[in-house]
C-alpha cells in the first residue's frame, strides 16, 4: 500500500476512513478512546488484524493523559479502556487478543512509574503493528507457493492492506505471487451489504496494478461453472480449534460453491486469529448489524419502510470445505485440531 491503513502519529491514532473509499481518501485522527470505539463500530477501520491494532492503539489513547499516581489507579484506567473497546465488535478475536496483551503488558511492568508505563504500552502497541506487518509478509510468501503463473483467484470481502497494518492476508498471497513474477488475476465479490469487495478490494488491487474483475456476489457460481476460477482465498475473523472459520457473511456460500465445482478453498489469517479455546465454529459469536445497512445502504432506500431484516455480519465455514489455512508460520492442513495447534506453538 502506498499509504498506511492505521498508525500512531503525533499522539493520535491515525487511520484511513474506509467508509469513504473508493471515491475519497480521508484520514481520521483520534486521541480519545470513545472516538476509536466509534471508528471500529461504524467500520471506518475494519478487518480483524486492523481492528486488533486499533484496539491496542485505542488503549494508549485512552490512558495517555491519565493523572493516576500509582499502578493500581493507572491499571484501573487501562482495564476500563480495554473493556470498553472490547464492546465495539464481538466476532474478530484479534481485538480481544490485542486488548488482553495490553493489559498483560501493564501488569508485567507494574513496578514502573506511571510515565514509564504509558511509554511501555505505546511500545507494545507499536510492536503489535510491526508484528502484523511481518506476519502478513510471511503469510504472503507461504501462500504464494499455492499459486501458479496464470492463475485466477476469487476472493470475498477485503483481506488486503486495508484490513491489516500492511500487505494483507488473503491479498498478501496475491501480492507475493506477483512479486515473484507470476501473472495473477483476481475476481472480487462485491460483498453485500456494505460492498467491501467493490469499494475496497477492487480499489486496492487497482492501486497495486493487479488485474481485477468485480462481480456481484450471486455471480460466483457462474464464474466457477465457466472455469474462470483456479482457487478461492479469503481472510478470517476467528478460527476455532477444529478449523471452522468465521469470515464476512457470504463466505460460507462461496466455500460451498467451490466444493461443488472442485475449486480449492483456502483461508489466510495470522496466528492471532486462532481461538483454540473454541472446539468448533458453533461457539463463535456472530455480530448482527443494523437493518439500515440492508434497507438504506449508502443513503439510498432499497427496501420498504418497516420491513423486517436479518443481517449477520459473518458466517462460519465448516473446516470440511477448507483445503488449507495459510498463516505466517506455515499452511495448516486437515486434521486442523493437530495442525493449527502445532503452528500456534
Amino acid at each position: 500500500m502506498p499509504v498506511s491503513t492505521i498508525e500512531w502519529k503525533d499522539g493520535k491514532v491515525r487511520m484511513i476512513d474506509q467508509t469513504k473509499l473508493p471515491t475519497e481518501l480521508v484520514y481520521l485522527e483520534y486521541d480519545d478512546v470513545k472516538e476509536v470505539w466509534a471508528a471500529i463500530k461504524r467500520l471506518s477501520v475494519r478487518g480483524a488484524p486492523a481492528i486488533g491494532i486499533a484496539g491496542a492503539l485505542g488503549v494508549v489513547a485512552g490512558v495517555q493523559n491519565s493523572d493516576a499516581k500509582d499502578f493500581e489507579a493507572f491499571y484501573a484506567e487501562v482495564e476500563k479502556a480495554a473493556d470498553y473497546l472490547a464492546t465495539s465488535r464481538p466476532t474478530a478475536v484479534n481485538l480481544f487478543w490485542a486488548l488482553d496483551r495490553m493489559k498483560r503488558t501493564a501488569l508485567e511492568n507494574r513496578t514502573d512509574d506511571v510515565a514509564r508505563l504509558k511509554q511501555v504500552l505505546l511500545e507494545e502497541a507499536l510492536a503489535i503493528v510491526e508484528e502484523d506487518r511481518e506476519a502478513c509478509r510471511r503469510m504472503g510468501k507461504n501462500g504464494a507457493a499455492l499459486l501458479k503463473d496464470g492463475d485466477t483467484v476469487l476472493t470475498h470481502c477485503n483481506a488486503g492492506a486495508l484490513a491489516t497494518a500492511d500487505y494483507g492476508t488473503a491479498l498478501a498471497v496475491i501480492y507475493a505471487a506477483v512479486e515473484e513474477g507470476k501473472s495473477i488475476s483476481v475476481y472480487a465479490d462485491e460483498t453485500r451489504p456494505l460492498l467491501q469487495g467493490a469499494r475496497l478490494t477492487a480499489w486496492e488491487l487497482q492501486q497495486a496494478g493487479i488485474d481485477v474483475t468485480l462481480i456481484c456476489d450471486n455471480t460466483a457460481a457462474q464464474v466457477m461453472k465457466e472455469g474462470r476460477i483456479d482457487i478461492v482465498i479469503t481472510g478470517a475473523d476467528r478460527i476455532a480449534s477444529n478449523g471452522d472459520s468465521a469470515n464476512k457473511i457470504g463466505t460460507y456460500n462461496v466455500a460451498l460453491l467451490a466444493h461443488i465445482h472442485g475449486v480449492p478453498f483456502y483461508i489466510a489469517a495470522p496466528i492471532s486469529t486462532l481461538d483454540l479455546s473454541l472446539s468448533s465454529g458453533d461457539e463463535i459469536p456472530i455480530e448482527e448489524r443494523g437493518p439500515e445497512e440492508v434497507t438504506c445502504g449508502f443513503g439510498t432506500r432499497t427496501a420498504p419502510e418497516g420491513v423486517k431484516v436479518y443481517s449477520p455480519a459473518f458466517d462460519v465455514t465448516p473446516a470440511t470445505y477448507i483445503h488449507g489455512i495459510i498463516t505466517e508460520n506455515g499452511i495448516a492442513r486437515p486434521p486442523y485440531g493437530e495442525s493449527l495447534k502445532k503452528l500456534a506453538g
